[in-house]
């Protein structure tokens, strides 16, 4: 489909009313729903070949393929709020679900219930334990998402009675926004991203992704360029918003939910009290984790291949003078890759502790491996630098915005297309590093605020990964033997985290929007 621009009615302005469009539904090509048809087994076999071992085995297969699901979740109505309806969300997998739960928080402290769904194993163990009390309470249901299958998707429609369904960032599946379509029920694509990777996929299935595009209600896009990819694929100008990205809003109180454990095991066998501000709360768990006064940095949700640049720069790190006892914590993105890394390790002859070993950090451990789940956040917040995993290899980045919270700048390495423009608004400020962005601004400590000069990698062609990862050394040596620069960055980084929270509202709000125009239109709506 040829290039156009997107016209100033498009939903740049986050705040224009959201209007619902014409509920004509848009069939997906007959060779697509073939495919599926044919497939349908074959996937069956794939969960089988990757969880017939597991526990939940056969829950897993029940629920992708329409067979059993948990109960709905139940209204807790009161004299002054009724039941709002059940709104259902589907996040792939860890990252998709960090990403928007604090929507559904929001969602569920506004009186709707929430059925959420997930396509991997790793993000439905997070949805389960992110919003564990809310599935016991009956709030919230959670299962896997169902197969692209016509049967299934009625089978689940027929049990959930969604009132919207939300599909975050690009999990879109053809047969089930039609089925949607056809029982009038609106979908909303929130916090929508579409690199030009992704655009390019999606072009060589032009019919399928145009059918997809007209039956989305609304399109909440991060940022204009994915809206416009949006838009080429066949979207309408008036389905599409801008508002920002969710990955600004700060997963929490809930976003680790055993970080408290660590951090309030101090105060319990101490006499620090409850209000000490949490600069002193990170002292005194340094202090009690014994590496009080140690340079430390964090290799943060890394994957394979990101671990071995890791250890490689901290040998490097050790043999700097001023930096011979720096700490390297590694936290693997996922589980199933911790033995892996603790062999790592043991063969690059660093001194290591173990996190789920329990292992005490001593004054000659150089790696300590948090192979645990749930406590990245107080990682972030006790090492002076974040690596960011994902961004090494070909995966995309994880999210810069967690360590940016907790004021601890930022390092990443070329592949960021998953978060783009937050890379690019942080490195703006001088709280990330990535080589050759050339939004990067270095902090000054003398103005306390970032360098106007233009960034010295700006002008050079894209570095090649042996020069990249030399560039991150280089920048990792510069924060480490200069923490009063690094914390300058970091609270750079802090401050513009705050300014950017009030994408959550904006989402909410069009959400709602959308919600309640639906139930004014059709207000007996029921499954057919």
């Amino acid at each position: 489909m040829p290039s156009s621009p997107i016209s100033s009615d498009c939903a740049l302005e986050a705040t224009d009313p959201v209007s619902l469009p014409s509920r004509t539904v848009y069939t997906a090509p007959l060779y697509y729903q073939c495919a599926i048809g044919l497939l349908k087994p074959l996937y069956r076999l794939q969960v089988w070949q990757r969880s017939h071992n597991r526990d939940n085995y056969q829950q897993e297969v029940a629920q992708r393929f329409g067979k059993q699901y948990p109960p709905r979740p139940v209204a807790k109505v009161t004299n002054a709020q009724t039941d709002k309806g059940v709104i259902w969300c589907h996040a792939v997998s860890l990252g998709e679900t960090n990403t928007v739960a604090p929507l559904l928080d929001t969602l569920l402290a506004d009186g709707y219930q929430i059925w959420l769904t997930n396509t991997t194993q790793t993000g439905f163990a997070r949805g389960a334990s992110r919003f564990a009390d809310d599935i016991a309470q009956g709030r919230m249901s959670h299962s896997y998402v169902p197969v692209d299958s016509p049967t299934v998707i009625e089978a689940f429609l027929a049990h959930v009675k969604p009132i919207a369904a939300l599909f975050v960032e690009t999990e879109l599946w053809a047969n089930i926004l039609t089925k949607l379509s056809e029982h009038r029920i609106p979908s909303i694509l929130v916090n929508g991203r579409l690199s030009a990777s992704s655009f390019k996929s999606y072009q060589k299935i032009a019919a399928v992704s145009a059918s997809m595009m007209k039956n989305l209600t609304l399109i909440i896009a991060q940022d204009s360029d994915s809206a416009k990819r949006f838009r080429q694929l066949g979207a309408n100008s008036a389905q599409i918003r801008v508002a920002g990205s969710l990955k600004w809003v700060i997963n929490t109180p809930q976003i680790e939910d055993k970080a408290a454990d660590i951090e309030n095991n101090y105060t319990e066998n101490s006499s620090v009290p409850n209000q000490y501000s949490e600069s002193a709360k990170e002292s005194t768990l340094a202090k009690e984790m014994n590496i009080a006064g140690r340079p430390i940095w964090v290799a943060a949700s890394t994957h394979s291949g990101e671990e071995e640049t890791a250890l490689s720069l901290h040998q490097q790190l050790l043999s700097h003078p001023a930096l011979a006892d720096a700490l390297l914590i590694i936290v693997p993105r996922h589980p199933e890759r911790f033995d892996e890394v603790a062999a790592l390790i043991q063969a690059s002859e660093l001194t290591m502790a173990r996190r789920s070993a329990e292992d005490s950090i001593h004054v000659d451990t150089q790696v300590y491996l948090a192979d645990s789940m749930g406590e990245l956040m107080t990682w972030y917040k006790l090492a002076d630098v974040a690596l960011v995993g994902g961004s090494l290899v070909d995966v995309g980045g994880h999210n810069p915005v967690e360590p940016a919270s907790v004021a601890t700048p930022v390092l990443m390495g070329r592949y960021t297309q998953s978060c783009q423009s937050v890379v690019d608004k942080l490195a703006e400020v001088g709280a990330l590093y990535q080589p050759n962005n050339v939004f990067y601004r270095p902090v000054t400590v003398s103005a306390a605020t970032t360098n106007d000069d233009t960034n010295q990698q700006s002008s050079r062609k894209k570095p090649a990964a042996k020069e990249e990862v030399a560039l991150i050394y280089q920048q990792l040596v510069s924060w480490l033997s200069d923490l009063e620069v690094a914390a300058q960055a970091g609270q750079a980084g802090a401050r513009m985290t705050r300014q950017q929270q009030a994408v959550l509202t904006r989402q909410f709000t069009m959400i709602k929007e959308v919600v309640e125009q639906h139930a004014i239109q059709q207000p007996s709506q029921e499954l057919l």
